[in-house]
């Protein structure tokens, strides 16, 4: 389950950072984060503005309604989630997050 934080300016997020994938997207849920992958390096920035690009597209917000609030050199950040009600904030996510895929017993 990811956690929200409601704040006065919107809504806080955990985010768990990949930075330097194959691919870029949301790959899911990582100990009560949303899980992100970038393709861009962890350099100068980069991977977190990149993550930030993501999540916003993912989530149909403006880039600009979301800040990085803590763990610029972490794969763990807090991002803020400007203008938004934990109750839209967690709607959208969950429309974000893909699909689990059925396991297959292979007896």
């Amino acid at each position: 389950m990811i956690e929200l934080t409601p704040s006065k300016e919107g809504v806080l997020v955990n985010v768990h950072a990949q930075p330097g994938a194959r691919r870029s997207g949301v790959l899911g849920e990582h100990a009560g984060a949303i899980r992100v992958a970038v393709t861009a390096a962890p350099d100068k920035g980069k991977a977190n503005a990149a993550i930030l690009d993501v999540l916003a597209q993912a989530l149909g917000l403006r880039t600009s309604q979301l800040a990085l609030i803590s763990g610029e050199t972490s794969r763990r950040k807090r991002v803020l989630l400007a203008d938004i009600t934990p109750e839209d904030a967690g709607r959208r996510i969950a429309e974000a997050l893909p699909i689990p895929k059925p396991e297959v017993d292979s007896r």
